[in-house]
């Protein structure tokens, strides 16, 4: 994936009016993906609206998606892209599991 997929999932999260949407790039911490994708949606209705217009941006651009976790969770939807990972996530899980500091070295 080029910059052009960052571009179209920033654009889908955006027109859904995702919240505090941050980009990672953790390409050096792990060899599962090189980029981790952090939003959150103010309900689950919210959430799974923003997964839907996901999953509908990246298949118009041929984009492939390898699997998608939590479809029916009010928590946490995860869209795995392979260069990139998405986590849909509610206000209070994200708080919870705080992944930003998890996977920023600076951050911590």
């Amino acid at each position: 994936m080029s910059k052009s997929s960052k571009k179209i999932i920033k654009n889908s999260l955006e027109d859904l009016k995702a919240q505090n949407t941050t980009f990672l790039d953790i390409s050096k911490l792990n060899s599962f993906t090189d980029n981790l994708v952090i939003t959150s949606g103010t309900s689950s209705r919210h959430m799974s609206a923003i997964k839907d217009r996901l999953i509908e941006d990246l298949k118009k651009n041929k984009i492939s998606i390898s699997g998608v976790e939590g479809q029916d969770s009010a928590d946490w939807i995860l869209l795995d892209l392979g260069d990139y990972v998405v986590n849909i996530m509610s206000l209070d899980s994200r708080k919870l599991y705080d992944l930003e500091s998890l996977w920023d070295p600076s951050l911590n």
